[in-house]
């Protein structure tokens, strides 16, 4: 059985930040905002996209959080962070638009904590 590919919308590459609306983990509802695709292009050709929150560096941190210290190049218009605990699975269909990308210094902190936090205990 073969996969079907998806092709209708445009493919957005591991450290592009995006518009979407991200579900809330606490309860049934959405909240369009800012979001870091982690996901291969492997995947959005399958229909998928993983995405990680992003959300005002002035909420309290926790584990995993990493603040965005280029927020030009990420296309947000203030103190950001990535929230690595806050993972989603979305429709490449759904992200309104494409903002940003991290770059290529900031890569290799996020790619740690979400390594972190995906490990086996």
């Amino acid at each position: 059985m073969s996969a079907s590919i998806v092709t209708s919308s445009p493919v957005f590459k591991p450290w592009d930040v995006v518009v979407v609306p991200f579900p809330y983990s606490e309860r049934l509802a959405e909240k369009r905002r800012p979001a870091l695709v982690v996901s291969s292009a492997k995947l959005h050709r399958l229909g998928f996209l993983w995405l990680v929150m992003i959300t005002g560096a002035a909420k309290q941190k926790r584990d995993g959080d990493i603040a965005i210290s280029d927020l030009q190049a990420a296309g947000l218009p203030g103190a950001s962070m990535v929230r690595t605990s806050k993972l989603a699975t979305v429709e490449p269909a759904r992200v309104v638009r494409w903002i940003g990308a991290i770059t290529k210094p900031e890569r290799a902190g996020l790619a740690q904590s979400i390594r972190t936090l995906l490990a086996a205990p």
